[in-house]
């Protein structure tokens, strides 16, 4: 495994270094920047030394919550009013990695999870209990263990999160675009409705130097692509936060970007995905009454002039495409 990894990392700084020196010519010196930028992304993008808030608990559609599940019903019971569990509460999983269980807000009222409970609850007419399975640092290998504990009871909805760590740790992404597959089928196979969130475009993680930060735009992007086509075929909602929410972040990063460690969203970050995400997982339950929901980009239209020059960018953008589907076999 070791040697693999190793093999992978090698492949990925020759094919940057290849694409650099189609487009300008790149020196020994610029090849040993990309293997220190190489090896301090990965620092900067290794799980980070704080832990997310919990908020999980019942969220009714007057905004009360959260409430433990048992106090929720008992409390119900003792107003005279009867609840059946199974029917009259919706579940919500959140499963994924550390943007899914929300690192980087402030408050647990911040949290994504506790944004889509409340509002689902609302826009339902129903108590939304919210469950978070999700962990900091998890890749697509590791969303089995999480499903293994929310189907313990299955949930009427699940909300995935996953992508940035799979680059990290060089999965390639058709393996990652198949986890996930294999993921949302086994969350429909037990009558869950799945929305997921696919793959950010860490292009605009400034943090990650250039010209490092190109190569993992462009992963990023493909990743994100093989993520909808998986997550379609697995009977899923797929919503392309890349396209929906990098122009906004590239413009705002100070607003949008948690001042802790510039990575990870901050509360108003979570709060522009949780207004892309809530109108599919409300769409997907039967419940959204926000008019017809907009079809989401199937091709990816976020800028990268903003880094280079448009037509250098748009050229770039190719080579390193069909470099990352050449390294993780995915045709064209």
């Amino acid at each position: 495994m070791a040697r693999q990894r190793e093999w992978a990392m090698r492949a990925t700084l020759r094919a940057t270094a290849v694409l650099a020196g189609a487009v300008g010519g790149l020196s020994v010196a610029a090849y040993g920047t990309l293997t220190r930028q190489t090896r301090n992304t990965q620092r900067v993008m290794a799980v980070p030394g704080w832990a997310p808030f919990r908020a999980d608990g019942v969220y009714t559609p007057r905004g009360a919550g959260p409430q433990p599940p048992a106090q929720f019903a008992t409390e119900t019971c003792l107003q005279g009013r009867s609840i059946d569990t199974g029917t009259d509460i919706l579940t919500l999983a959140v499963i994924g990695d550390s943007t899914a269980a929300g690192l980087g807000v402030d408050g647990p009222e911040e949290l994504p999870g506790v944004l889509l409970a409340r509002n689902l609850a609302e826009e339902a007419g129903r108590p939304v209990q919210l469950d978070t399975y999700a962990i900091s640092g998890s890749s697509s290998r590791r969303l089995d263990e999480q499903l293994r504990a929310a189907l313990l009871s299955p949930p009427v909805a699940a909300l995935i999160m996953v992508g940035p760590n799979d680059i990290r740790d060089r999965i390639p992404p058709a393996t990652s675009a198949t986890l996930l597959g294999s993921a949302v089928a086994k969350l429909r196979a037990a009558g869950t409705a799945v929305v997921v969130g696919t793959c950010p475009d860490l292009g605009v993680v400034r943090p990650i130097p250039q010209p490092l930060r190109g190569f993992v735009r462009a992963w990023s992007i493909t990743l994100a692509r093989l993520q909808r086509d998986a997550v379609n075929q697995a009977g899923g909602h797929p919503v392309p936060l890349a396209d929906l929410l990098a122009p906004e972040f590239l413009s705002r990063p100070e607003a949008l970007f948690s001042t802790r460690d510039g990575l990870h969203p901050s509360a108003a970050g979570y709060e522009a995905a949780c207004s892309v995400l809530l109108p599919a997982l409300c769409s997907a339950l039967g419940v959204w009454g926000g008019g017809a929901v907009p079809p989401a980009p199937t091709r990816s239209a976020v800028v990268g002039a903003g880094w280079w020059p448009r037509r250098m960018a748009a050229s770039a953008d190719r080579g390193l495409r069909r470099v990352t589907e050449r390294l993780s076999g995915v045709a064209p």
